[in-house]
């Protein structure tokens, strides 16, 4: 892991985004809240948020960082779910891995709350939007 503890402390956002394609029908499915499994939206949500408490586990290099917020929004449209993070946290080191780990993670949960009735579903791209804070300030896509 790099060594971190000569970094000042400084407020640190990062958004990341993606999305599964899928067929028109598992999508409308999704917004009728017709899935077996239950409300696909609200579990992959808090797949996500949970991931992100849980990126350090999962990224070996990764710090452990002090996490203050996290904004997973899920949105249907005609044949895909698009996701967006927001990741905030106010320590050494910048949240772009956990950002992009909620999206994989909010993702692969739809897919696998859908699979029953589509296994064709691709998943990606997934990105870096954004992120604020730390020596390198500010970056956007």
């Amino acid at each position: 892991m790099v060594e971190v503890a000569a970094k000042p402390e400084t407020a640190r956002v990062a958004v990341a985004s993606g999305e599964i394609v899928m067929a028109r029908a598992t999508a409308r499915a999704i917004a009728a809240g017709r899935i077996g499994k239950g409300d696909v939206l609200g579990v992959a949500r808090l797949a996500g948020i949970q991931a992100v408490k849980r990126t350090a586990e999962l990224i070996p290099l990764c710090h452990p960082l002090r996490i203050t917020g996290v904004d997973l929004a899920l949105r249907v449209r005609a044949d895909r779910v698009q996701i967006t993070a927001t990741v905030k946290a106010f320590d050494r080191t910048g949240v772009e891995m956990e950002a992009l780990t909620a999206v994989s993670v909010a993702a692969l949960t739809v897919y696998d709350m859908t699979k029953a009735i589509d296994r064709g579903m691709v998943i990606g791209p997934i990105q870096l939007d954004e992120k604020r804070g730390g020596k390198s300030g500010v970056w956007k896509r």
